[in-house]
């Protein structure tokens, strides 16, 4: 029999945070027990999703981008108790079904989520079976988190920072389900290059040693990236500039377009993030919870250049008192900014960075790993030694839930889970 756990992380591709937050416990999960079974799967793309639901994923961008006022005005009239308490209904009503058959499917020892819509429709399956599988809810954002997070379905609440942990006891989570861990990066962010690696790093890569080195990340999401480096491209600077588009097609053309008067390298697209991280001294982008905590975790300093209201507001505010960055609201903010760092043989940039150095947790991604190892052996133990119990709910709650799911769709596979 192959007692090897059985991992199932769910994501949401909703921005790029909770995947790569996704990703990051997969590469820890494989370094810990090479042998584990490990999925990564979007319940949001299921075929018995909502349609709603699934086009809301691409709908994200556009709407923090095109209209954020839009966006920001949602975030806030959702965020209370009440309108969390009527969207989990909806969400057990809408995810049940897709649920289930991933369930049924992948047969996990264990789930890590790292989107916050899963949380109540699991929950609404354990109960109804009578049969559970601990679940690990990662929050993907440093400060401002959203109230639908906060709830005790998980086993395991992982929050990244104290301020989350007391939103969390707060909103009524209990304080034996709340881990105090940090936002999973990529283990690579954590590993110390030595004194002499970033110059190793810069040559690998083509990009010049003698100069300060600003990596730009930009993206569909980013759109004020070219304006804000026409300063340091005017400025005369003792500085590179390392720019990405995000894989933004029309992002790269006008970029490219640019007539550049600093050393600069231009990427379509970064696919080996940490390398580049390692490689720079400062990175300009925008305040997602997911490349800030990148940036923190190995102490780059940030330059935040936009911040989309609601969540990313409290992740530029972590770094901006944490001193670990600043946020420049236009070029001249940037070429300040710049100029200062740069002053006294870079002494505050220097400076900046050690407190970005302070306030990473490069080991999160290991941290959350090991929980999900050990609460699959855990759940492997209890399932050898505990008969099946039946189901939990009382008549009024199982009446409610087969309501719900009653319009939903079904496959005709062998089911462990109704």
């Amino acid at each position: 029999m192959d007692d090897s756990p059985r991992v199932l992380i769910l994501t949401a591709d909703a921005g790029f945070g909770h995947r790569s937050a996704a990703n990051a416990v997969a590469v820890a999960v494989r370094e810990l027990n090479g042998a584990a079974k490990l999925d990564i799967v979007n319940a949001l793309d299921h075929p018995l999703t909502p349609r709603a639901f699934r086009d809301g994923q691409s709908d994200y961008d556009r709407i923090v981008r095109e209209s954020p006022e839009l966006w920001q005005a949602t975030y806030e009239a959702t965020d209370t108790t009440l309108a969390s308490k009527l969207m989990e209904s909806g969400l057990v009503a809408a995810l049940y079904a897709p649920l289930r058959d991933i369930l049924n499917e992948y047969d996990p020892d264990v789930i890590v989520s790292t989107y916050m819509l899963y949380q109540a429709p699991l929950n609404a399956i354990f109960r109804l079976n009578g049969k559970r599988v601990p679940l690990i809810t990662v929050i993907t954002d440093l400060i401002s988190v959203h109230r639908i997070w906060f709830s005790n379905a998980p086993d395991t609440l992982v929050v990244p920072t104290e301020p989350v942990r007391q939103l969390a006891l707060d909103a009524g989570v209990r304080e034996d389900k709340l881990r105090v861990i940090g936002i999973p990066v990529n283990p690579a962010l954590g590993i110390d290059i030595g004194p002499g690696g970033k110059a190793e790093l810069r040559a690998r890569l083509g990009w010049r040693d003698d100069l300060t080195t600003v990596l730009a990340i930009g993206s569909k999401r980013v759109p004020h990236l070219a304006e804000m480096l026409r300063g340091l491209n005017h400025a005369a600077l003792p500085i590179q500039l390392v720019v990405s588009a995000g894989g933004d097609d029309e992002l790269h053309a006008q970029l490219s377009n640019i007539e550049w008067h600093v050393p600069t390298v231009m990427y379509r697209f970064v696919d080996q993030m940490p390398t580049f991280m390692h490689a720079s001294d400062v990175l300009m982008c925008k305040a997602g919870g997911l490349i800030t905590t990148e940036a923190l975790a190995c102490g780059l300093p940030l330059l935040l250049i936009d911040v989309i209201p609601g969540q990313e507001e409290g992740n530029a505010q972590y770094v901006l008192e944490g001193g670990a960055g600043v946020k420049a609201d236009d070029p001249l903010d940037v070429l300040e900014y710049t100029f200062h760092w740069l002053r006294d043989d870079a002494a505050t940039l220097k400076q900046t960075a050690e407190r970005a150095h302070k306030l990473g947790k490069p080991h999160a991604a290991h941290e959350v790993a090991a929980l999900a190892l050990r609460d699959a052996d855990l759940a492997a133990r209890w399932r050898e030694q505990s008969p099946t119990q039946g189901g939990v709910l009382t008549l009024e709650e199982l009446r409610r839930v087969i309501e719900r799911i009653s319009t939903l769709g079904t496959r005709s596979t062998q089911r462990k889970y109704l």
